[in-house]
């Protein structure tokens, strides 16, 4: 029985129906089964090349487990030459075989096979007494057959393929977005738990607030692209308001701190410390050129007294260096761990192979020594950046070489480092704007 060339799709359905046998209850799908049929006999397409596409799509268009293990049963039963031009891949297997292949009872035989025919994937040829049967040639080609037809495979392998590449593309599309999702609620978490633990004023209550908003809405499950990027412009939206109430609360205090270091002076405190006035502009960072900022507070505890030109004592204003010393010590370190280390992925790697989980700043300074030879870092460099930088900033200066060392930023590490404890010395160095930078590059 040879199929009327008709139209594939919904066009045509009402032709379909009519080779359907009345063994079985028609749908429509089962009338654009056969219509695919149709097609797919007037193409030549390998059966591997066929059967790859439609288990790569397999999920998306609706077949499950067991949809598919039929149909790898249902191909094995077809040979090379049922897939050329103008022949039909028919199997006629009986229900007791297919059933001792797959381990289905006849019901759920019967309801994968009826699943198969409702997504396209194959179509029904039915005998004129509902029995399945077949014969082949002495060459091994189909002469006559009914029963499971394979034929809208190949009709639909084109468009299996489009389908996979399109697949293909969302995910990788998704993936990107979830990870900049997740370097983007780092930094957000970041800063406001620096703010907070440094006590700097703002609306950290309701940017809190908002944040847990936002990840209340990170999907649990695969999402499209769509929703991920709605959810990523939040995210930089709420991140882009964080960094400016955080720079807003933290300017004032670096530019007392700049005053104070500088002129020794108060009559002009007011002007210097409008935030207005600060330059905040990132640096471009080269390896022959070191970070160009300003020295934060808990970088220069010990740096602090070797600026050179420092006014006497009694020309400073008292007042003033006690409440730059008080605003000192409540901000505490400008940089906290686990900003440092997601800044430093490369860094972190090898952090976590030798010392495991780091739960504090002594862990991470006992990591970084043992690391430090590996980047040809001498130890009387090592103990020299301790000694004018403290055992914190020193840590976290070294963690800064070896990440941009890895990455090919930095050719001569010792050099390097030696440079930074001299840019902290003339209270230049700021490693909170170097180890945001690198966050800000992760997530764009």
């Amino acid at each position: 029985m040879n199929p009327p060339q008709g139209a594939t799709g919904p066009v045509g359905y009402q032709h379909g129906l009519s080779m359907l046998s009345g063994w079985r209850k028609p749908s429509p799908g089962l009338g654009i089964a056969e219509q695919l049929a149709s097609e797919g006999e007037r193409l030549a397409v390998p059966k591997s090349r066929a059967f790859v596409a439609v288990k790569r799509v397999g999920a998306h268009i609706g077949l499950k487990a067991g949809d598919m293990m039929l149909l790898d049963t249902l191909g094995a039963f077809t040979q090379a030459q049922d897939w050329e031009e103008s022949r039909r891949p028919i199997v006629w297997a009986s229900n007791a075989y297919l059933m001792e292949q797959t381990g289905f009872s006849l019901s759920a035989l019967k309801r994968h096979a009826r699943r198969l025919a409702e997504a396209g994937a194959i179509s029904f040829q039915d005998s004129p007494n509902g029995k399945r049967w077949g014969r082949r040639d002495a060459e091994g080609v189909i002469i006559e057959a009914y029963g499971f037809d394979l034929s809208p495979l190949s009709a639909r392998v084109d468009e299996f393929e489009q389908l996979h590449a399109e697949l293909q593309t969302e995910r990788a599309l998704c993936q990107r977005l979830k990870r900049q999702i997740t370097v983007t609620r780092r930094m957000i978490r970041a800063r406001i738990e620096a703010a907070l633990s440094g006590a700097l004023k703002g609306p950290w209550v309701q940017f809190t607030g908002a944040f847990e908003d936002l990840l209340d809405r990170l999907p649990r499950r695969k999402e499209a692209s769509e929703h991920l990027m709605g959810l990523l412009t939040w995210f930089k939206d709420l991140q882009q308001r964080v960094e400016a109430a955080y720079l807003l609360a933290a300017q004032p205090i670096q530019a007392v701190e700049n005053l104070t270091e500088t002129t020794g002076q108060v009559s002009n405190m007011t002007q210097d410390m409008d935030p207005i006035g600060v330059n905040t502009d990132p640096h471009i960072l080269t390896t022959k050129q070191l970070d160009s900022v300003t020295c934060s507070s808990s970088e220069t505890e010990e740096a602090a007294s070797v600026v050179p030109n420092a006014q006497p004592e009694d020309q400073v204003d008292s007042e003033l260096e006690e409440w730059v010393a008080e605003t000192r010590k409540k901000r505490g370190a400008a940089v906290d761990l686990p900003t440092v280390m997601q800044a430093c992925p490369e860094f972190a790697s090898w952090a976590h192979n030798i010392g495991g989980f780091l739960k504090d700043w002594s862990d991470l300074h006992r990591v970084a020594g043992q690391l430090r030879p590996m980047i040809g870092i001498s130890e009387h460099a090592w103990n020299v950046a301790q000694d004018r930088l403290g055992p914190q900033i020193a840590t976290a200066a070294l963690v800064l070489v070896f990440e941009k060392h890895s990455a090919g930023e930095v050719a001569s590490p010792g050099g390097y480092l030696r440079g930074m404890v001299e840019k902290a010395g003339a209270g230049e160095l700021n490693l909170e704007r170097s180890f945001y930078g690198r966050l800000n590059g992760l997530a764009a």
